[in-house]
């Protein structure tokens, strides 16, 4: 018999997932142009609330058959992008590939869901796996399930290690322009003429005039400071980084994985 108090602390690691899924969500503004990819963290986000429900039958909320449907669209989803990842980088998609760890973990809770087996007077729907007893709920086809578990833990090794050896930024892969112009001259200086000489610094009203202006524009709100970091920019940096995303994903990966073998 699984302990209660297992399921509870696997059941509120679920919502902080579902809730770190949220806030990139929110973060990422995916409305606007060039924002990051909102489909993994949609998944994360529903099956964060529908493994909270499973192992918790007090975090239940959607019926069953609702469940089914939502992660019967996201395998097709996630089906269709591994197939175009694989024809641009062939078998390699399949090992190490964004999509095919979603896609498993999409049809391992459709497969869950479908493959369910509720004892009499154990309750209905996957809410009930908390029982204790001859009620504990089990999963047809229980091969099926060890295969999914067995998958599920080689990708979460795999991400692990790939995390471990900081393969994963804990920053959003953004290009700065600063240093992107202090770099053109740099690149260009070998071919180029020498640089003329500085001009001397300015004196008397030019310099007065150029005082103003600099406190101006640094007093200026509508006048943009590149070296004013935004309230808030590293904790959404992180936030928003591939790290996150793969450590909700281990989490999931881990906790899926034993939820498949206790039930078979």
């Amino acid at each position: 018999m699984t302990p209660a108090w297992l399921l509870d602390i696997l059941a509120a690691l679920m919502l902080m997932v579902a809730a770190i899924s949220a806030g990139r969500l929110v973060a990422a503004r995916p409305w606007r142009p060039g924002a990051v990819v909102t489909d993994t963290d949609v998944s994360h986000l529903l099956m964060g609330i529908a493994m909270a429900g499973t192992l918790a039958a007090s975090l239940t909320t959607l019926p069953d058959t609702a469940w089914e449907i939502v992660f019967a669209l996201l395998t097709v989803w996630f089906t269709v992008r591994v197939v175009r990842d694989a024809r641009a980088n062939g078998v390699r998609a399949l090992a190490g590939g964004h999509c095919a760890p979603h896609l498993v973990h999409s049809a391992a809770m459709l497969y869950m869901f479908l493959a369910l087996v509720t004892p009499a007077g154990g309750g209905a729907g996957m809410g009930a796996m908390g029982s204790s007893g001859s009620a504990m709920q089990t999963l047809r086809y229980p091969t099926l399930a060890f295969v999914f578990a067995l998958i599920l833990v080689g990708y979460t090794i795999w991400d692990l290690d790939q995390l471990s050896g900081r393969r994963y930024a804990t920053t959003p892969a953004r290009v700065s322009l600063a240093r992107v112009g202090a770099a053109v001259p740099v690149l260009a200086a070998a071919g180029s003429p020498p640089a003329p000489l500085p001009a001397p610094p300015a004196t008397g009203l030019a310099a007065a005039s150029s005082t103003t202006s600099a406190s101006a524009s640094a007093d200026d709100p509508a006048v943009p400071d590149a070296g004013r970091p935004e309230p808030g920019s590293a904790a959404r940096g992180l936030l928003l980084s591939p790290a996150a995303t793969i450590g909700c994903r281990i989490a999931m990966g881990a906790t899926m994985a034993f939820m498949l073998l206790i039930m078979i």
